[in-house]
């Protein structure tokens, strides 16, 4: 199951229509079965013109599933207009609740931890036989929470935006990133006892229009099976220049 992923478009003035064209180039390209949006998907007010470009972009991606979280740049504007233009393209907003894509695999929406009203135990509920899940949420700070309701021998991928990789980071790391977990694990992907983490560095921009050593970008995983495996198996990811990091 080849899965997309996309987090902090952060649509306004500082995030060029350029880089989001390259974000979504690649997405459209990718050949996915799900697309996964991480939320923020502004920055600044949540107008009609930013829903009308939101649900633009993620409708020319040729998903047969789409889904997404909101972030707490969304829920601090008018994030009812963000969610009925993505549920005007078919995507599905998760609040805490679980979906199932199939194949014995699926998507458990966690609701922003900061700005929105996380209820873990009520994502988690209705698994059914799953026998792997991914956990979609904007920041990485319910990683606890999540790992430890994840029922005994399901593999768990736990995949999130929120942190920009630090926006403006180092050659020896990032200056400065929000949150206890962000903290520890501000980027890139991470195994993390049978439970595997990815933090994406996103796309846009929010106050500054710059980043130093925290280059935007996109994912795309392929979830494989196996008689000896089973469970998420990240295989790439590509920054919207085109390289690979």
């Amino acid at each position: 199951m080849r899965v997309g992923f996309a987090s902090d478009l952060h649509l306004g003035p500082t995030t060029p229509a350029r880089l989001l064209d390259a974000a979504f180039g690649y997405l459209e390209g990718a050949e996915l079965d799900v697309l996964l949006l991480g939320g923020d998907y502004v920055f600044l007010e949540a107008t009609a013109a930013k829903a009308r470009e939101l649900a633009a972009r993620v409708a020319a991606v040729p998903a047969r599933r789409k889904l997404a979280v909101l972030g707490n740049h969304d829920l601090w504007t008018s994030h009812g207009t963000l969610e009925a233009a993505l549920r005007g393209v078919g995507v599905e907003v998760l609040v805490n609740e679980s979906v199932a894509l199939g194949g014995g695999v699926q998507v458990v929406g966690l609701d922003d931890p900061w700005t929105g009203r996380r209820d873990t135990a009520q994502a988690f509920t209705g698994m059914g036989d799953a026998h792997a899940v991914v956990v979609l949420c904007h920041s990485p700070d319910s990683l606890w929470d999540a790992k430890s309701a994840v029922p005994e021998g399901v593999a768990a991928f736990y995949v999130c935006g929120h942190t920009h990789g630090g926006h403006l980071a180092t050659p020896w790391g990032p200056l400065v990133v929000p949150g206890p977990v962000g903290k520890r694990y501000p980027r890139g992907e991470h195994q993390i006892g049978s439970l595997r983490l990815c933090v994406s560095r996103g796309v846009g921009g929010i106050e500054l229009p710059i980043r130093t050593y925290a280059r935007p970008e996109v994912h795309v995983f392929e979830l494989v099976t196996s008689s000896s495996v089973r469970g998420a198996a990240p295989t790439s990811a590509a920054d919207p220049g085109g390289a690979e990091p």
